[in-house]
């Protein structure tokens, strides 16, 4: 490959070679680009999945609806209660296997007192999971 000969034979010849090494460090550049940004470009999110087991599934613990009203009233489902009595009933559900969850309904009128002794004698039975039912905001 002569840029400039000295041969007036082939002087007027075109040049049928071509000059691949700037190609091919273009080439290498570009492959070394992609390489780095490549992995850049991949939005992966860690996650903890699951694991699938085949085994049965234990069965889903029932819940007490707990209710109380603006005047302080307990309620079991829909049976009215002393607060001693329903004290009682949380013993008794506390010792069932699995245990049930407390579904507490509280009137926004009832004095916190109600409330607070209602938690207070749910946890003293050993009931350990209670939750607050409320209605979503309407706007």
């Amino acid at each position: 490959m002569a840029f400039a000969s000295f041969d007036q034979k082939n002087a007027s010849a075109p040049m049928a070679e071509i000059n691949m090494v700037p190609l091919i460090d273009v080439m290498l550049v570009l492959l070394v680009i992609f390489m780095v940004t490549a992995p850049l470009l991949t939005h992966a999110v860690k996650l903890d999945l699951p694991r699938a087991t085949s085994q049965v599934s234990p069965p889903k613990p029932d819940a007490i609806e707990f209710s109380i009203d603006a005047s302080g009233a307990r309620f079991w489902g829909k049976e009215a209660l002393t607060r001693e009595q329903a004290a009682d009933r949380f013993r008794v559900e506390a010792l069932k296997q699995p245990q049930p969850e407390l579904h507490l309904r509280v009137d926004q009128a009832t004095a916190y007192r109600a409330v607070a002794e209602t938690m207070a004698d749910a946890s003293k039975a050993g009931l350990a999971k209670v939750g607050f039912v409320t209605e979503p905001d309407r706007k």
